[in-house]
């Protein structure tokens, strides 16, 4: 994935910086930092590239999930709606939210399908949960219209979608906030680590404090400060903060090669009988992670995995048998398992979680592969890699 892939001299920079300072803590401690804030600027690099208003950074993805869901209100009883096909990360926040989820059917954009999500609507919904899979935006203007029409908060989860854009405006503004994850395997890594985007600064008042213990961050008096409401810990370390500021300065390029890389790739494949290619609401804005596409049959799909493997070929997902981003392997999720007790709501749910109605989502995940795109790849590599995966699916679907 980009991130790993570019890391270098920037980073360990920017590290140096925050040990040389010994300031690893994001607040307070003015006379040791040499002016050095490195969340702050983290915050702003995120700011600037998305455009939000408002940025907070958190210290990891899940965590970005869960505070954005305290700020908008969701809580105790509330069913919020989810896909099926997502880590499984978004869906155990809902879980430790008090909130129940309800798993919506996908299309081919491999994001919530709006015609799924009308089906799913009960007295109890009170939020939607749309993941941007895969690098690319869900259909934006078919799910904000039924959240419109039926009066649902709507959360955008794009831990694996920074860089997308829909119609010229960053994926996470179009709802109520966004939350992103800048984890390892991301296309702007911090190690570990998280962030929130929001216009409103009334939804921003409330992350900062969420994920601070309700510390209001108000005076230079740290532990001082009056409380509004509880909180927790959520903090990014300046550390892993200072790797985020690297990477994101140099996101704008890994995007400019992973298209290029990944239309190459597209076009070797493209002459390939019955097989179809994701569909993406806003191509323009694709950060272009991933190149997905659908066999002709879930068999097709299968043997085609089986031979990729023999042929060594990385980066290569078949996510409909992958234990953390669909819901067939999620037993734990199905039964309900958690060492601690859960309120009694969470069992007399409005879905049989073993069973749930999802539409053409079984069907599009049994055909579908993605390909990881490397910004890294030479253009003899790249040649390299795309016929091997080319030669592959013509002795399967020609």
């Amino acid at each position: 994935m980009p991130g790993m892939e570019v890391f270098g001299k920037e980073e360990k920079k920017e590290v140096m910086d925050v040990l040389e300072t010994g300031a690893l803590f994001r607040y307070g401690h003015d006379n040791i930092r040499k002016g050095m804030w490195k969340a702050r600027e983290f915050e702003q690099e995120v700011a600037r590239f998305t455009g939000a208003k408002y940025v907070h950074a958190v210290s990891s993805g899940s965590a970005a999930v869960s505070v954005m869901m305290a700020a908008a209100g969701i809580g105790h009883g509330d069913e919020v709606i989810v896909p099926p096909f997502t880590f499984v990360a978004p869906v155990e926040s809902v879980f430790l939210a008090g909130a129940i989820p309800v798993f919506s059917g996908i299309d081919e954009s491999l994001c919530l399908d709006p015609s799924e999500i009308v089906k799913k609507i009960t007295p109890r919904t009170r939020a939607v949960l749309v993941v941007h899979m895969c690098g690319a935006a869900a259909d934006i203007d078919g799910i904000l219209k039924v959240c419109r029409q039926h009066n649902l908060v709507l959360l955008e989860d794009c831990g694996q979608a920074m860089g997308a854009f829909y119609m010229n405006k960053s994926v996470g503004l179009y709802g109520t906030a966004g939350s992103f994850s800048f984890d390892y395997f991301k296309i702007a890594t911090c190690g570990e680590g998280g962030a929130i985007i929001t216009d409103s600064e009334e939804i921003y008042r409330k992350i900062e404090q969420i994920a601070d213990h309700g510390h209001t961050h108000e005076g230079n008096n740290r532990g001082m400060e009056e409380h509004h409401f509880m909180g927790f810990n959520y903090r990014i370390n300046e550390l892993s903060a200072a790797v985020g500021l690297a990477q994101m300065r140099k996101l704008p390029d890994v995007i400019e090669k992973n298209k290029k890389n990944k239309e190459y790739l597209k076009s070797r494949l493209g002459d390939l009988k019955n097989i179809s290619f994701r569909k993406l609401p806003d191509a323009d804005g694709d950060s272009a992670t991933f190149l997905n596409f659908f066999m002709p049959s879930s068999e097709d799909a299968a043997r085609a995995i089986e031979e990729f493997g023999m042929q060594k070929l990385d980066g290569i997902t078949y996510w409909y048998k992958n234990m953390y981003h669909y819901i067939n392997q999620w037993s734990h999720i199905k039964n309900i398992s958690y060492p601690a007790k859960l309120s009694a709501h969470h069992f007399n749910r409005p879905q049989d979680y073993h069973n749930p109605d999802l539409g053409r989502t079984e069907n599009l995940m049994s055909r579908m592969i993605s390909v990881a795109i490397k910004c890294s790849w030479r253009e003899e590599d790249l040649g390299q890699y795309s016929e091997k995966v080319s030669q592959v699916l013509k002795k399967i679907v020609s």
